[in-house]
């Protein structure tokens, strides 16, 4: 999903400007070199910022099997890399043992509340917007109704068959929210779902009654009533993950069960993590093991401030009370973003995003995402001094 400019030398743009123009391009150039300077010296703090730390117990990468780092002789562990993460689509018996056999940990990502092809036998099961009528899907990004019995059927059935099947160490839900586009630095996030069944189990829940008209009913439940729909909206993607966990339990007990989600804060868009996408991270702490926040900084709109990575992993912590101590039971393990996805990451900037993504507390860390790092080698390259920076010497 990322794009190429294509650029211009300085000469041709010169051939085609006034004199000023030229000026002002100089002027540019400039500064494009001190950004560059001042990249390459943050780049080397962080190279000298990384050392040993214990405390960071999974290097992993996220996107599938990295057959190539096998394909030139080496291993995973060259690289540091200790973990996994693979689409469940892409999962197979021989590649999973090979990979267990080299010592590393795998991981599966298992698609929640983005399974559009559902939607193709069963329309009906689409997310409603406050005017009665399916919601467009946002930039492409098909939801599912929560409130579908078929699809959470669907879901369960699907995730137990996972379960089953491999021989994982983990499984992680990812699109766990409701029908939005919120991977981007301008997020698009439809007010949903008012599906007749939502709003008769909201009132049976709350005892609001509520108008026939469905555009009259969103209207009191985006307005006097919001509090209440929220909170009625995350309660029920809560109650999804207790279900998951009680199929990990049933299924495989020992394997970690995890969750890719937003990293935003409760006070970031206004509330939009749990307002817009139903999210209420603490009510599902209970169920999960692995809170894998992703601060894409790039992707986001903070190409320039990787710090922002540690930030909201900081505030995480604070919201689940998690310091990353050995102690806890929960765990947080950013997965952060190295390929060029919207904004390109410079790889002199791999080493800062690796520093701010494994501050305490986070206790594991992976990369986003593998079929992006390997046509760029040198990324792959400059991850494995990191990670081999990090290993203590009981790793």
């Amino acid at each position: 999903m990322t794009g190429q400019n294509k650029t211009q030398t300085v000469s041709e743009k010169c051939s085609r400007r006034s004199a000023i123009q030229r000026c002002a391009a100089g002027i540019l150039a400039t500064g494009t070199l001190h950004s560059s300077i001042h990249l390459e010296a943050s780049h080397m703090a962080a190279k000298k910022a990384i050392q040993p730390r214990p405390w960071i117990k999974i290097r992993g990468i996220y996107g599938g099997f990295p057959n190539a780092i096998l394909e030139k002789g080496q291993t995973p562990a060259d690289y540091g890399i200790n973990a996994i993460w693979v689409g469940s689509g892409g999962l197979e018996h021989e590649e999973i043992e090979r990979y267990h056999e080299l010592g590393l940990k795998v991981f599966a990502e298992f698609n929640s509340m983005h399974s559009a092809n559902y939607l193709q036998e069963h329309p009906d099961a689409a997310p409603i917007g406050p005017d009665g009528k399916p919601s467009p899907p946002p930039h492409g990004w098909q939801g599912v109704s929560p409130f579908d019995t078929g699809y959470r059927r669907n879901r369960m059935d699907e995730f137990q068959r996972v379960l089953k099947t491999y021989d994982i160490d983990g499984i992680w839900l990812d699109y766990h929210h409701s029908h939005a586009s919120w991977e981007r630095a301008e997020p698009e996030m439809p007010d949903t779902d008012f599906s007749p069944t939502a709003l008769q189990q909201f009132t049976t829940k709350t005892g609001i009654e509520l108008p026939e008209s469905t555009p009259e009913a969103a209207k009191l439940l985006l307005g006097k009533y919001r509090d209440q729909w929220t909170q009625f909206r995350c309660d029920v993607f809560t109650d999804w993950v207790r279900e998951y966990r009680e199929i990990q339990q049933a299924t495989r007990p020992e394997a970690l069960l995890g969750t890719f989600h937003c990293p935003w804060t409760n006070e970031d868009r206004n509330g939009a993590i749990r307002h817009k996408l139903a999210i209420d991270l603490p009510a599902q702490a209970k169920y999960l093991d692995i809170f894998s926040i992703m601060p894409y900084h790039a992707r986001f709109g903070h190409p320039g401030d990787p710090e922002w990575i540690a930030r909201q992993t900081r505030s995480l912590g604070k919201l689940l009370d998690l310091e990353g101590k050995p102690e806890e039971k929960q765990k947080i393990w950013p997965i952060i973003q190295l390929a060029d996805w919207g904004e390109t990451v410079p790889v002199e900037q791999v080493a800062q995003v690796l520093d701010f993504g494994t501050q305490q507390p986070a206790t594991g860390v992976m990369v986003f995402h593998w079929s992006g790092l390997s046509k760029q080698w040198k990324k792959v390259e400059a991850v494995g001094e990191a990670y081999r920076a990090m290993r203590s010497e009981d790793d």
